[in-house]
């Protein structure tokens, strides 16, 4: 009777023992785009419970955890990365040197560094399905990283962005192994999204324009057709998944605007009219600055890094995203944080925020764009925000990102879905 009554008495301590209590100098409300001194959140399990004004004491059994110098904030969410690889020179060839594993091995490793830098939520928007599974291990505990929404392959025409052939000799060219992501009329296209909703995408990416680190040579010439887009779409829509469509050409990014994508990343060349029909359709703008800036330094500073005909267009897109992403914000398009994450070094996704602000953002919008704003173009209204019963994914800083931008780089507290994966 004795050892039951112990046993009963432990199993009760350990149901009221699970509250982690977090002080905080200062919460960002994104709501509200307001600045909260001397808040308390508390956390049961994944959940946050309450949040108060003031510090509040924990019982004999509760976790407190001083960030009474920091400012806290929503898990951040990166809308644009690629998480199985990091660019280097030569990056064409890995294709024919890695193995799977080698992949996983290195996606493992920039998972963990994306968390780490504070980021708790991103969309992985193309590889070669192995973010399928580094996204089902990170769930199930196997390793670390955030939580992730995978496009798996991205969908391209052939000869398009997505094509990785394109500039080999003809026997590997039309290799069918190479050719897996490729689709061309309308047939093609809807049976292309079956399989990604086969082989476990959260979402659907394609490539409507082209692009800068592949071997076409036109980084923006439209390569879908609206009637191809529809039908991805709509069969998208119909597995319950969301379209996001690679542009960087106008035509591309008005077809796909008008065909019901949910999001434009990149919007390079977007002109006032673009912008205007993305207000109307309420499609998100990822803009991704960081990587712009990112090829056409490589492209400038490093002679070979590139082949000459990815260094010329990255020359070209690279200096122009910034100036594209200050006309579209000013003329009220929706802006999602997103970086293109793996085009530069995983972890300084944070120097994102500050080319936001450079071009005119308010630095708490920026935060918002990477909370509130983000968590709605993925459609989970559990993160990226700080409340009542939302998942206990929050982060915080050294110092004020209002006065210093640059904090957003001096990570110091990462929890995601209730576990602490970092307290500096």
């Amino acid at each position: 009777m004795r050892k039951l009554l112990l046993i009963g008495l432990c199993i009760t301590q350990t149901l009221f023992a699970q509250k982690t209590i977090l002080h905080c100098g200062q919460l960002f409300d994104v709501r509200q785009l307001k600045m909260l001194p001397e808040m308390s959140v508390v956390i049961e399990g994944n959940k946050i419970t309450t949040v108060d004004k003031g510090y509040t004491a924990g019982g004999p059994v509760d976790k407190v955890i001083d960030l009474t110098h920091e400012t806290v904030l929503p898990g951040l969410i990166d809308c644009h990365t690629h998480l199985e690889d990091q660019l280097a020179p030569n990056a064409q060839i890995k294709q024919f040197t890695q193995n799977p594993a080698d992949i996983a091995f290195n996606a493992t490793v920039y998972a963990r560094t994306t968390l780490l830098a504070g980021f708790t939520t991103v969309r992985d928007l193309g590889g070669t399905g192995v973010n399928i599974s580094l996204r089902n291990a990170i769930n199930k505990g196997v390793i670390i990283g955030p939580r992730i929404f995978t496009a798996g392959r991205m969908i391209s025409s052939t000869g398009g962005h997505g094509d990785h052939t394109s500039g080999l000799r003809d026997d590997i060219m039309h290799n069918p192994e190479f050719n897996s992501g490729i689709a061309n009329g309308v047939d093609e296209c809807r049976a292309a999204v079956r399989l990604r909703y086969k082989e476990g995408s959260d979402l659907i990416k394609i490539a409507a324009t082209g692009g800068v680190l592949s071997m076409e040579k036109d980084g923006a010439g439209a390569q879908y057709t609206e009637e191809e887009i529809r039908v991805i779409v709509q069969t998208a829509k119909d597995y319950g998944m969301k379209v996001t469509s690679h542009c960087h050409g106008v035509e591309g990014m008005k077809r796909s605007i008008r065909a019901g994508v949910t999001s434009i990343e990149h919007g390079t060349y977007m002109d006032a009219e673009t912008m205007e029909l993305m207000k109307q359709y309420g499609t998100y703008l990822v803009p991704t600055i960081i990587a712009g800036k990112s090829v056409a330094d490589s492209a400038t500073n490093k002679p070979g890094f590139f082949p000459p005909v990815i260094a010329r267009k990255a020359m070209e897109v690279g200096p122009i995203i910034q100036n594209t992403f200050a006309k579209a914000y000013k003329a009220g398009v929706k802006i999602a944080f997103g970086t293109d994450g793996g085009v530069y070094a995983h972890g300084k996704n944070w120097m994102e925020f500050v080319y936001m602000s450079e071009a005119g953002m308010p630095v708490l919008e920026c935060i918002r764009a990477a909370t509130l704003n983000a968590a709605d173009l993925i459609g989970n209204d559990q993160i990226g925000v700080i409340e009542k019963d939302k998942l206990a994914d929050i982060v915080a800083i050294d110092g004020d990102p209002v006065k210093d931008v640059h904090a957003m780089g001096k990570m110091k507290f990462v929890m995601k879905n209730g576990v602490v994966y970092k307290n500096e």
